[in-house]
């Protein structure tokens, strides 16, 4: 037995030399893992942002009585669509077209008086010339033609004003939009002293949505444009419902307000969608997504090949010139599809460790390989007496 207990030995001791063989260049009891790679070349990448807002209609008018009276018709129904210049309201006309009436009849009386007038200051001229009367009574003919002649004018002028008045009976609609409902009924009594209007017209298509931005974002993004690749572009907004879905149509920022809310201290973006169907209300709360920026210098890296530390730091692993895995730091505040969107820390042509993540550590040598490489598997070569070449040593 003492033979058989020495080769025994001889065969486990070579295992071992065997696991420590294999073991080396890479982590304990494993040979030098394989690693998949991408390398990142810089990118012009779109600076979205995300921000709460609200949509306001595009023209809002309130429908107001110009005159008082009582309201006699309704011609519109309510929540329909009406056009501009369209009678929405008929408040009783008699006593303003009495009143036009009178208007008419003074400027007849006045005209009658001014032509009298004139006639007499045109006799007493050549009476005054031979002293047939005094000059201080032809001056007080022309006076007094001057006078019946203002009276025309004064006279004209409230019968255009009483004409005015009378149109003010019929209530026409200022925009074209949809009218609201009705808050004054036939037969009420209105006024154009009062508060409220009769109705409420708005124009949906286009719509407007209001963007909150902070101001201190703002100034942050106008001191950046310029600086390390970043450039201005026209900001194209799509918008998330309240139901979570998407809008399906752009919009496109209009201007930003050069005031910043004292109470909130953020600055409003005004953007302009179309609303054919109407799906779009006055006062929806809705999400603004937008670029108004772009950074010509970002690199998109697979999230797969980012990880972050207990405290939150981005950070991946970079394959050097040696083969090794370098840890690096990195910024990354943000996603885009299926990409980390890192604006510092990595160099063009960096590759960057995608598969293959949970068998390195920092500093330890791989094997790299393009990502996705497939993986080449052998058959166990066989000895020439056709057994397992393995197992035979074994034995």
């Amino acid at each position: 037995m003492a033979p058989a207990l020495i080769a025994l030995a001889a065969c486990s001791g070579g295992g071992d030399d065997a696991a420590k063989g294999k073991g080396k260049g890479g982590q304990p009891g494993q040979g030098t893992p394989t690693v998949g790679y991408v390398v990142i070349q810089p990118s012009s990448v779109a600076m979205t942002t995300e921000l709460s807002a609200r949509t306001t209609a595009f023209e809002s008018s309130d429908v107001r009585p110009q005159v008082t009276g009582i309201i006699r018709r309704r011609f519109f129904t309510e929540g329909t669509l009406v056009q501009k210049g369209q009678p929405l309201y008929e408040i009783d006309p008699r006593l303003y077209r009495a009143a036009a009436n009178e208007a008419q009849a003074n400027l007849q009386s006045a005209r009658a008086n001014e032509q009298a007038q004139r006639v007499l200051a045109n006799r007493y001229k050549p009476l005054a010339e031979m002293e047939a009367i005094s000059q201080q009574d032809y001056t007080n003919a022309i006076a007094t033609s001057r006078q019946a002649t203002a009276s025309v004018a004064q006279t004209r002028a409230a019968l255009e004003t009483a004409q005015i008045n009378l149109k003010f009976t019929t209530v026409p609609a200022p925009i074209t939009g949809r009218i609201g409902r009705s808050l004054f009924t036939v037969g009420a009594l209105v006024s154009a002293t009062q508060t409220d209007p009769l109705a409420q017209i708005q124009r949906l298509d286009p719509m407007f949505v209001d963007i909150q931005q902070s101001s201190g974002d703002l100034l942050a993004l106008r001191r950046s444009l310029g600086q390390n690749g970043i450039v201005p572009t026209r900001a194209e907004v799509r918008l998330k419902l309240e139901d979570g879905s998407d809008y399906g149509a752009t919009g496109t920022v209009e201007f930003a307000e050069a005031l910043v809310n004292t109470e909130t201290g953020t600055v409003t973006l005004r953007a302009r969608f179309p609303n054919p169907q109407g799906l779009l209300l006055p006062g929806m709360f809705v999400q603004a997504r937008f670029a108004q920026a772009i950074n010509q210098r970002a690199f998109l890296v697979p999230q797969a090949g980012l990880s972050r530390d207990a405290k939150g730091n981005a950070t991946v692993y970079v394959v050097d010139a040696n083969n090794k895995a370098v840890q690096k730091k990195v910024k990354a505040d943000r996603t885009q599809g299926a990409f980390w969107v890192v604006t510092s820390g990595l160099n063009p042509g960096d590759r960057i460790i995608t598969q293959g993540l949970s068998k390195i550590a920092p500093n330890q040598g791989v094997k790299p390989v393009p990502e996705n490489t497939a993986q080449r598997i052998e058959a166990p070569k066989q000895d020439s007496s056709g057994g397992d070449a393995s197992q035979k040593k074994a034995g």
